[in-house]
């Protein structure tokens, strides 16, 4: 089978040039003959060399400083040296200056031909991964604020790219803290629109007619106050994107006109009789499952499988924790620079907390853990003095110790003693703030509130401020 590259035969015996040109032609290599040192770096200089054949003994410049000159000019090229069988040693000491392998005088064609095949290949797979680390380094370039090398996140940028070039409506699934807004940002900047307006809609708990009035505008005189027309943050969008962060706020009365302006592309200002036209992809997220919000009636099923065209599915931290410690160094950088404390690092110790916290806050509750830590900071190392509480003191649940009676146990029994001791320890661990305790065991506030009716798990009482008893357990709403 024909080889490719370019070998590089630098000897100073002519019969020896002549049998090595011979024989690595007939294999489908591009042979360059060199009958000196000088001569052969000339040659390496001027023309891209896969490998090259060296002899170890030669007048003047001799083998091994010929390897180190041909490593200076490329590192990359494979050299391969041939000695006479009393001078191995050399050959070893060769290699551990960088040559690639070694063949002794007299050899068999075959040993030559299996070595150089063996390092061009090498050569060639050093290449391809070049390549590919630098296709990797450009295909993700674009997403510099969203930190993440691990296969779930380079998913998440796959689809980005497949993605951001079309109109289509995209929703972003994803605990809070998991960065949805910055994918949101990262597929308007990877899209043709990238020039023009990113709006966002920050719906929260605002009455319908004031976020009608937000997104659509009015004209003038539509209800009291309006002394001036004004536009809606869909027009302010137009041909550019406009974001809906977390779309599930939106009051179920606003989202019939809502879905027209993505089916229709056209909205009325309240007060308005005029059809107002709109380019604008939309891009929505959400913290919530908004199916069990459609099956319970608040959240309009046409619009949920409008919105439901291209989902971008968000991990926790806690499934993508060996991103933990690339978002360590990068919020280490950012705040020390913030801070006038360059060069900060975080010892094993600290490292090790956080990579065994399960951050419930995800991306958000590390990164103010490390602004906070980088803040407090006396020198140039944080180590676990500086973790938050909740980091360093970690509800450790035990399983409960029980003998096996002979007549056996009802399983259900056992389970649903553990889960009760399992709800009363975090209550306990998170003072009896039932929404923190529901982070801590992942559950959802209205979940975790019905296991304890169910278990009547009692409420710890606490003293306020001002001397007055309150419940510490809290409903599912604080």
């Amino acid at each position: 089978m024909a080889r490719t590259g370019t070998v590089l035969v630098v000897d100073d015996e002519e019969i020896m040039r002549e049998i090595l040109d011979a024989l690595l032609t007939r294999e489908g290599y591009t042979v360059r003959l060199a009958s000196s040192g000088a001569e052969g770096l000339d040659i390496a200089r001027e023309v891209p060399i896969a490998a090259a054949v060296v002899d170890v003994m030669m007048p003047g410049m001799d083998g091994l400083t010929v390897l180190d000159e041909l490593k200076k000019i490329d590192d990359d090229i494979a050299v391969i040296m041939i000695t006479a069988f009393a001078s191995v040693e050399t050959a070893i000491a060769a290699m551990k200056r960088g040559a690639f392998d070694y063949v002794t005088k007299p050899f068999k064609n075959d040993e030559v031909l299996l070595v150089l095949r063996n390092a061009v290949e090498r050569g060639q797979l050093v290449a391809e991964n070049r390549a590919l680390k630098q296709n990797l380094q450009e295909r993700y370039s674009k997403f510099g604020n969203i930190i993440g090398r691990s296969q779930r996140m380079r998913q998440v940028f796959d689809l980005i790219i497949q993605a951001a070039p079309s109109r289509s409506t995209i929703l972003i699934a994803g605990e809070s803290g998991t960065g949805k807004e910055l994918v949101a940002r990262a597929i308007h900047s990877n899209s043709p629109r990238a020039t023009r307006a990113f709006v966002t809609v920050n719906s929260g708990n605002l009455p319908p007619d004031l976020l009608e009035s937000n997104l659509f505008g009015h004209v003038k005189g539509a209800f009291t106050g309006a002394v001036y027309p004004k536009k809606g943050l869909f027009e302010m969008a137009d041909r550019g994107s406009i974001f809906f962060d977390e779309i599930g706020n939106v009051p179920i009365e606003t989202q019939p006109k809502l879905l027209r302006v993505m089916q229709e592309r056209e909205f009325m200002r309240l007060g308005g009789v005029e059809n107002i036209k709109v380019d604008v992809r939309i891009i929505a997220a959400t913290n919530v499952d908004l199916r069990q919000m459609m099956e319970e009636q608040r959240f309009r099923e046409d619009l949920y499988y409008r919105l439901h065209v291209i989902t971008v599915q968000l991990p926790a931290l806690r499934e993508r924790k060996d991103d933990i410690p690339l978002l360590v160094q990068h919020f280490l950088h950012k705040y020390g620079t913030e801070n006038e404390k360059p060069g900060l690092e975080l010892r094993p110790d600290a490292l090790d907390l956080l990579l065994e916290y399960d951050w419930p806050g995800n991306v958000r509750e590390l990164e103010n853990a490390i602004e906070r830590a980088v803040v407090l900071s006396t020198g140039p190392t944080i180590g676990e003095d500086l973790v938050p509480d909740q980091v360093r003191n970690r509800p450790v649940f035990k399983m409960p110790q029980f003998t096996l009676p002979a007549e056996g146990i009802w399983f259900n029994e056992v389970t649903a003693d553990f889960e009760k001791r399992v709800i009363e320890s975090t209550l306990e661990a998170a003072g009896g703030v039932q929404k923190k305790a529901a982070e801590l065991l992942h559950l959802k506030p209205t979940t975790l509130n019905e296991m304890i009716k169910r278990h009547d798990i009692g409420t710890r009482r606490k003293r306020s401020e001002n001397g007055a008893a309150e419940d510490a357990a809290e409903t599912p709403d604080q």
